[in-house]
């Protein structure tokens, strides 16, 4: 196991002991790791590069693919991709479209699971408007913090170029994760979703590039605001104007006219961008209006490239 990260020893050891209050599985034998299905790991055991598998992390699968031309020897970026509600993992790696050029450009891809609740759908607690406020008080602020620096624990990663990505409900559950765990996070996107309604509650220790992408048409999580479950949340420019406000931006922004094309299905460039300058430590912050676009967008690879460039971009 590499020692390229402080405190190795004792991370790894609190896993050990989560996993053993949950059940850890036994790695399978050589001859199925050689077999083109996904293995099982213990949580601190590092994949091969090139290699896809799960590693259960405080009782949850994480999916984890390596790019083909990881070296231990180099840091990589890792994004962390999240679900939205009722929802799970292959479904979001689809619609994103992350995973390929993440693979391609030597980042580090991990896909967690959130808890699956009474209903049977999957959720993020995330905040008081979006979701799981009221499904046993699970905090998934410590464990996506864990799932972090378990990843961090067994590969080389670039702590300057850790991601968490996440559309709806994992849209609100990135922005809780950069607030809580800006020691970890240097960039979070979230489409669809938004930040609390009062952004005091968001208090980084560090500054955080981020990206709130939004349709303009969502009915399910409005552009312009809402309510959900009797609780408020921001309006798209709103959760984006607070990163800028955190993150000590110059407070005018500029948008430049609708000329990204990121939806499929409207034709033609439909995205603006608005973007605020000079934030603290080189982050940046945007806003991606996409218009016409409802909750789901049919996103088009400018997606991924545009968050990859921003993920990859050396700090």
């Amino acid at each position: 196991m590499p020692a390229h990260r402080p405190l190795l020893a004792t991370v790894v050891a609190v896993v050990a002991l989560l996993l053993a209050a949950c059940g850890s599985r036994v790695p399978p034998p050589a001859a199925e790791r050689a077999s083109s299905q996904p293995v099982v790991l213990a949580a601190a055991e590092a994949l091969p590069a090139g290699a896809t598998g799960s590693v259960d992390v405080g009782g949850r699968p994480v999916q984890v693919h390596v790019p083909p031309g990881y070296d231990p020897a180099r840091p990589a970026p890792l994004v962390v991709v999240l679900h939205g509600f009722g929802s799970g993992t292959a479904r979001v790696d689809a619609a994103l479209g992350l995973r390929d050029e993440a693979l391609a450009r030597g980042v580090l891809y991990a896909l967690p699971e959130g808890t699956e609740g009474p209903d049977g759908r999957r959720f993020w607690n995330a905040s008081d408007a979006c979701c799981g406020a009221d499904r046993g008080g699970v905090d998934d602020s410590a464990y996506l913090a864990l799932v972090i620096r378990t990843l961090e624990a067994s590969y080389a990663v670039d702590p300057g170029r850790v991601a968490v990505v996440g559309y709806s409900n994992g849209g609100f559950m990135a922005y809780r994760t950069a607030c809580d765990h800006a020691d970890l996070v240097a960039v979070a996107v979230s489409l669809a979703g938004a930040m609390p309604a009062d952004d005091r509650a968001c208090r980084p220790s560090r500054a955080v590039s981020v990206v709130q992408a939004h349709g303009t048409a969502d009915t399910v999580i409005r552009a312009g605001g809402g309510v959900r479950d009797g609780h408020a949340y921001p309006a798209a420019a709103e959760s984006a104007a607070a990163w800028a406000r955190l993150d000590e931006c110059d407070p005018t922004p500029t948008s430049a006219a609708a000329g990204r094309d990121l939806d499929g299905a409207i034709p033609g460039p439909e995205t603006t961008v608005t973007t605020w300058a000079r934030c603290s430590g080189g982050t940046s912050v945007e806003l991606w209006s996409i218009a016409g676009a409802g909750h789901a967008p049919t996103l088009t690879g400018a997606f991924a490239t545009t968050v990859l460039d921003l993920v990859t971009r050396e700090r």
